[in-house]
């Protein structure tokens, strides 16, 4: 039985609604195979940020997640763990600048 911050979509819906959104076809492979490799479970931030990285907007994504299932705070929280989990790794990076006096 799955729990109530578990939310299930087959793959034919998942792909239909990628494409419904402008998503490539290599995209949607790389996504649904990212996501076989993690035994057909994705961390909600994890599937958020691969969704980004695909090059869809916030909005878009909200519509993603509110057709598999998952109401407005259940959004707004997930987005804000992205967020936290962007400002986190953006403080343990070390950055090299070069100034040019000429």
């Amino acid at each position: 039985m799955a729990s109530q911050n578990t939310f299930t979509v087959q793959r034919t819906v998942l792909r239909r609604i990628l494409t419904a959104m402008h998503v490539d076809n290599k995209g949607i492979e790389a996504l649904l195979s990212t996501m076989e490799k993690s035994h057909r479970h994705f961390n909600s931030a994890a599937f958020v940020s691969q969704l980004e990285k695909m090059g869809l907007e916030r909005d878009q994504i909200a519509n993603v997640l509110r057709r598999i299932g998952m109401d407005d705070i259940t959004i707004a929280s997930v987005f804000e763990m992205v967020d936290m989990q962007k400002i986190s790794a953006e403080a343990g990076r070390v950055y090299n600048v070069t100034l040019d006096f000429s």
